[in-house]
């Protein structure tokens, strides 16, 4: 079987490596995530083990060494509600991302929070590597460019940056416009194959030209070695180097063009290619590949100086190559030498490499007389911000937004306001970078600078949340109160608020719900309900901000959040029986209902009286709702929302193990009048739709604007806001399709501060598969 190597030895190129994972806590999920937590799973997923950092409390993220990199993207000036309120438009964000967590806003700006972070293991991590280590060695240029940790391959591939500054083809670069691309990935891991190059030479008329190219496998088997016919009149066969004679090339008819096919061709998409000085023997084949590991730059020396192959080879492999009595080189022979020299580094780490050959290669020594690294011993200075830590284990890093004070090389900033340059500076990078961040502003730039009007903007788009939730209701008995009313509809759903209308001829009232589904099942179950003698009516609002409501709720519904989903209201309800009539409005009754004799001890009935059932104050355990529910199907949790001090929990979310249990769960009809059930409308992470309400200061309030006036404006206001969340979503969505598999990519609703409240945001979380494109 053919088989290659990777930085854990020798693996069968059959195997399938499983694609990472994240997974959070079904019971996390309720709870906010800061700027804190989730900077260590960035941290953790771009540097893992490497710094001894752990997994996250919050979430665990599987093959974690299999992450391509991490791509952060900030939506300034947005909030959860923003999101809830538009969130037919933003189509790519509800369906493409898995993972969605309520996020604390932060006062500070979030991409310099990122990136000034500090890594809590690196400290340690060198302190533990640093022991017994020679002092003059944490000056040694292997150690001070790649630090004494063993790592992956992908910690010893070029950047792009340094690809530039050694001369590499580079695509899209000035002097390289006719060479041919490999079909690459963007990014590639550190199981990906590594393949040996070297090429031979010859003077033509033009300067130095291909006569020869041999390609090995990870194996160390050559899969190519070809004579190449130069294109130009050949000047100097260069023989001595070269080992090339006019005989030898004679009869040969290859072409440039010929060995630049077979290269592609032989070369699978996440393939590494591996030489001494690669650079030379790339520009001869005229071929550009964005993956490369020079052995001249990772066996390195002071003052930019190189090793050359023959004493590495030697000194390393304890191998004769490029010898006197032959005839010239064999490029086959070097491009083993150049493969197994990186194999050897990768396998034995900088530290081991240096501490083997440090007398042999860099003419120093390891004495008794120097003492190791202590507190008294002159070190380089290392930071623990996540930037420098990024930028010292050899990742690229990025940020393109507006300017701001962040702590990352000038070299690795891009400022941009417009979210469309943006994008296009990160798609113009030949490779993206394994770490990056990108600010998208330009509907944070729309808003006023002023905090009122911002709070005004803020307050409308709440506004329209609060209504979703709304309910109207009637008519009552005159002598119904709101807290009468309370009772009657928290059966549903905790109520947040209850408005009585005595202006009209009947008594009504405005009931507002803390959630979705208590909207929902008021309409459904109470509607039609007989109080004394009279039938009360209960409906949504009508205006044109809900006529899409229905769509809405559908969306909600098959939202992957609240999949196998299941909202159960009413614990601990009394099971009084109910007295039903054959029909209301021309259909039987979704609810019980009953009818009222006219006076009870001089008073009206209330809620209890109807037959409705009412939430005691015992409220229900985790323990009971797994037990009642159990017989539906596998019950995998159950939130319960947090309890307020002398009040019962009279609702949950039941997570269960299949669609097929939350049909059960919601078509069996509980005869106890215990539950009332129906499929969730509320991501586990949003507690509630109305608690994000922004209190306003009265003196701070908007001078009364005339109301048809005011409408044309908010309309305004809302399709403006409409079209401006549509084109957020198709560039987010354009963005994470372009990104490698493989990839964290983590998409931000900051929230809002002020000094009035904060608004919370959002935390999306994905990582790219190929099948999530």
């Amino acid at each position: 079987m053919k088989t290659e190597t990777g930085i854990n030895g020798v693996i069968e190129s059959g195997y399938r490596p499983k694609p990472p994972r994240l997974a959070v806590p079904f019971e996390r999920l309720q709870d906010p995530l800061s700027l804190k937590e989730l900077t260590y799973l960035l941290q953790f997923a771009a540097l893992g083990k490497a710094y001894g950092l752990k997994q996250p409390s919050w979430c665990r993220l599987g093959h974690q060494q299999r992450i391509t990199g991490v791509n952060v993207v900030i939506l300034e000036g947005l909030t959860a509600n923003h999101f809830y309120s538009h969130y037919l438009t933003f189509r790519h964000l509800r369906t493409k991302y898995t993972t969605r967590l309520s996020f604390t806003p932060s006062c500070s700006n979030l991409a310099s929070g990122i990136f000034s972070s500090e890594v809590p293991g690196a400290e340690s991590f060198r302190n533990q590597t640093s022991n017994e280590l020679s002092g003059a060695l944490w000056w040694h240029p292997v150690i001070s460019r790649f630090g004494t940790a063993t790592r992956g391959l992908t910690a010893y591939t070029l950047t792009i940056e340094e690809m530039i500054k050694k001369r590499f083809p580079v695509k899209n670069m000035p002097g390289f416009e006719g060479f041919v691309c490999t079909d690459s990935d963007t990014c590639v891991t550190d199981r990906s194959p590594l393949y040996g190059l070297d090429c031979e030479m010859c003077l033509t008329g033009k300067g130095n030209e291909l006569t020869r190219v041999s390609l090995v496998d990870s194996d160390g088997r050559c899969i190519l070695d070809e004579l190449v016919k130069p294109q130009n009149r050949i000047l100097n066969y260069c023989t001595r180097f070269s080992g090339i004679t006019p005989a030898m090339l004679r009869p040969v008819t290859t072409t440039l063009r010929n060995v630049q096919t077979k290269i592609k061709a032989a070369l699978p998409r996440d393939a590494v290619l591996v030489g001494h000085s690669l650079d030379n023997d790339l520009r001869a084949l005229n071929l550009i590949h964005p993956h490369v590991i020079d052995t001249s730059l990772l066996y390195r020396k002071e003052f930019g100086q190189r090793f050359k192959l023959k004493v590495l080879a030697e000194t390393v492999l304890d191998r004769k190559i490029q010898s006197e009595d032959k005839l010239g080189h064999d490029p086959t022979e070097d491009a083993l030498a150049a493969l197994e020299l990186a194999q050897y580094f990768i396998k034995h780490g900088p530290r081991e490499v240096v501490e083997g050959h440090l007398e042999e290669l860099w003419g120093g020594n390891l004495t008794s007389d120097e003492s190791p690294i202590n507190e008294s011993t002159s070190m380089p200075t290392l930071s623990n911000r996540f930037a420098e830590v990024l930028q010292g284990s050899g990742h690229s890093t990025a940020f393109i937004g507006k300017r701001a004070d962040i702590t990352l090389a000038l070299s690795n900033q891009q400022w941009h306001s417009a979210d469309r340059e943006v994008l296009s500076s990160f798609w113009r990078k030949a490779t993206s970078p394994s770490f990056s961040v990108l600010q998208l502003s330009s509907f944070s730039d729309k808003l006023s600078s002023s905090s009122s009007r911002l709070d005004q903007h803020h307050q409308r788009v709440c506004a329209r949340l609060k209504e979703m939730c709304v309910v109207f209701a009637g008519p009552f008995p005159p002598s119904y109160s709101g807290r009468d009313v309370r009772k009657l509809f928290r059966c549903c759903g905790p109520v947040r608020n209850v408005r009585m209308l005595n202006a009209t001829r009947r008594v009504h009232a405005e009931v507002q719900f803390d959630l979705l589904e208590g909207a929902e099942l008021a309409t459904e179950r109470l509607n039609g309900l007989q109080l004394h003698g009279q039938q009360i009516t209960v409906q949504r609002p009508v205006h044109e901000s809900m006529l899409d409501l229905d769509l809405t709720l559908s969306a909600l519904r098959e939202d992957r959040l609240n999949s196998n989903l299941v909202y159960v209201a009413g614990l601990k309800a009394h099971s009084s029986q109910a007295h039903a009539p054959a029909k209301v409005n021309g259909t039987p009754p979704k609810a019980p209902c009953a009818d009222l004799p006219g006076k009870v001890n001089g008073t009206v009935p209330k809620a209890a009286e109807a037959g409705w059932p009412c939430a005691t104050s015992s409220g229900c355990s985790e323990e009971e709702l797994k037990e009642a529910f159990g017989r539906f199907g596998t019950v995998e949790g159950v939130l319960l929302p947090p309890k307020p001090p002398g009040k019962c929990v009279r609702h949950a979310f039941i997570k269960f193990g299949s669609s097929e249990n939350v049909e059960a769960a919601n078509n069996v009809e509980h005869s106890d009048s215990k539950y009332l059930t129906s499929c969730a409308l509320t991501p586990p992470h949003l507690r509630s739709w109305v608690t994000t309400v922004m209190p306003v200061k009265s003196e701070e309030r908007s001078p009364t604007v005339p109301q048809e006036d005011g409408q044309d404006l908010g309309n305004t206001c809302n399709q403006q806001e409409e079209r401006a969340m549509g084109k957020l979503d198709v560039r987010v969505g354009k963005l994470f399709r372009s990104l490698p598999d493989h990839t964290l990519s983590v998409v931000l609703l900051p929230g809002y501060t002020s000094s009035y409240g904060n608004l919370p945001g959002l935390c999306f979380l994905e990582i790219k598969q190929g099948s999530n494109r």
